[in-house]
């Protein structure tokens, strides 16, 4: 989803700075790096507990329903947080305007993946979401004028081959919502990627994660009088508990590894997500992609890794 570890490769990368007598020893240094390694892949799993979550909380309740209990307990897991943490100034943002589409297109980017989530297994589905740093490079070269190598390109169309791997148009399990909905959710999760890394250092990222949690909060409590129903079976509150600390957990742990290691150490483990939503998929729903989804998945890893260090190359 639009909260998802692996749009976080979009991140961009500070020249490390020259060594100095303040200077952290090495051990230390790698000390951290090896924290924030463990942060990341730990942020990544939860982030599979949500897409669970969804995947069964999406089926049973009306969308926004299911998006509802999952803002609210991400609200009140990230709030209680956030003011614990740092007292009422985490609310103090200076720019409300991109706070509020933020979280516009952060709940249309859920609604979307939810209604993905409905045609396509948990792996197939991640692995798609893997390719928005390679279709941030699209908007890039076409939206922003910025020129793009030709390995970049290269990349582009290796990772968009690897989706039709996944899907196979035309194939006996294809279906129009198989390609439509995801597609529309990775526009929708571009949009929002490119809107959250032009603002970025201009808002303490905790105070953006809540303000994104309250906006959509209220957005999915003004659809309430007509989609109101709770779940009433254990497994769908479940179903909602994992979305909502999947949710909170897996941004503050994130939030947690880019504290302690640099974004050039953390992006090749944000892939991690693959394997832990392949994992998912088969304990909770007992799905095991074929030899093709998983050769499409391989692909869109690779292509997003490289597009990752070209990227971390070319800032240096």
């Amino acid at each position: 989803m639009a909260r998802n570890a692996l749009s976080a490769t979009t991140a961009s990368v500070a020249p490390t700075p020259a060594p100095s007598p303040r200077a952290p020893a090495p051990r230390s240094r790698s000390g951290q790096a090896l924290k924030g390694i463990a942060f990341t892949v730990l942020a990544c799993a939860c982030f599979s507990l949500l897409d669970t979550g969804s995947k069964y909380a999406g089926a049973l309740l009306p969308l926004l329903m299911a998006l509802w209990l999952r803002y609210a307990l991400q609200t009140a897991l990230t709030v209680g947080y956030g003011v614990a943490r740092h007292g009422l100034d985490i609310f103090r943002t200076e720019r409300p305007g991109f706070q509020c589409l933020r979280a516009a297109l952060f709940c249309l980017s859920n609604v979307l993946a939810m209604l993905s989530l409905r045609y396509l297994p948990l792996a197939e589905f991640t692995a798609i979401l893997a390719l928005t740093p390679l279709a941030l490079t699209l908007v890039a070269a076409l939206w922003l004028r910025q020129q793009v190598s030709a390995l970049r390109w290269v990349l582009v169309a290796l990772g968009f081959a690897g989706t039709m791997v996944i899907i196979r148009p035309g194939g006996a399990g294809f279906s129009g919502g198989a390609l439509l909905w995801p597609l529309l959710q990775l526009t929708a999760n571009t949009a929002y990627q490119v809107l959250s890394s032009r603002m970025a250092g201009k808002e303490r990222p905790l105070t953006t994660q809540i303000y994104t949690s309250l906006l959509a909060l209220g957005l999915t409590c003004a659809a309430l009088p007509w989609t109101w129903q709770l779940p009433d079976t254990a497994a769908l509150w479940l179903a909602a508990l994992a979305m909502g600390v999947g949710s909170s957990v897996g941004h503050l742990l994130l939030l947690k590894a880019y504290e302690k290691a640099q974004p050039a150490t953390i992006t090749p483990f944000l892939y991690s997500q693959i394997p832990c939503a392949l994992f998912a998929g088969w304990l909770v729903y007992g799905h095991i992609p074929d030899q093709w989804a998983v050769m499409g998945m391989v692909v869109i890893a690779l292509c997003g890794a490289a597009s990752a260090w070209l990227s971390m190359r070319e800032s240096r």
